[in-house]
């Protein structure tokens, strides 16, 4: 069988109307992360943090050592906004390049926390903000409703589970 986004999208909605929300609510929701385009993930992440980041904050700061991740953070602020979406796109795309290799050593809960401090960065103007009137696709629609869905701890395997692939680990062979 197939797993496409079509199927990851019906999927999703069985979740629900199954009962199985708390077996299958996490894995059919990351798969359906996966698949959308790098845009999409990249608003997805934004509009998780900044919509539910008010219950997500605690866990992904306070979990972290984000020291480990604040040369990568700086290096990022000091870019212009076009280099800064590309830096994001070549994360979330898993391209193979320096910025993509610092990030891909960074420990779970610090990924966690670097993308929660992007978004922050987003809000206060130093780093490239998300393009007014931004229209996510249907299937990214439909990843973001259902994480608002969800209880805490399932919004942060979401999240774990999409950040954590992000990015190309130099050690991983």
């Amino acid at each position: 069988m197939t797993f496409t986004a079509d199927f990851a999208s019906t999927n999703l909605s069985n979740v629900f109307a199954s009962g199985n929300q708390l077996a299958n609510a996490v894995p059919a929701t990351t798969a359906l992360f996966k698949r959308l385009n790098i845009d999409d993930q990249l608003a997805v992440l934004w509009y998780v943090y900044t919509e539910c980041g008010r219950s997500i904050t605690p866990a992904a700061p306070g979990a972290a050592r984000l020291q480990l991740a604040e040369g990568l953070l700086n290096q990022i602020k000091q870019m212009s906004h076009a280099e800064q979406l590309q830096v994001m796109r070549d994360l979330a795309a898993k391209r193979d390049n320096q910025m993509s290799r610092s990030y891909g050593i960074l420990s779970p809960n610090t990924k966690l926390a670097f993308w929660y401090q992007l978004a922050e960065l987003m809000m206060q103007g130093f780093v490239v903000p998300m393009p007014p009137g931004y229209q996510l696709s249907r299937d990214g629609e439909k990843v973001l409703e259902t994480i608002k869905q969800l209880d805490f701890g399932q919004q942060i395997t979401i999240l774990r589970n999409t950040v954590v692939d992000m990015g190309v680990d130099p050690l991983a062979d």
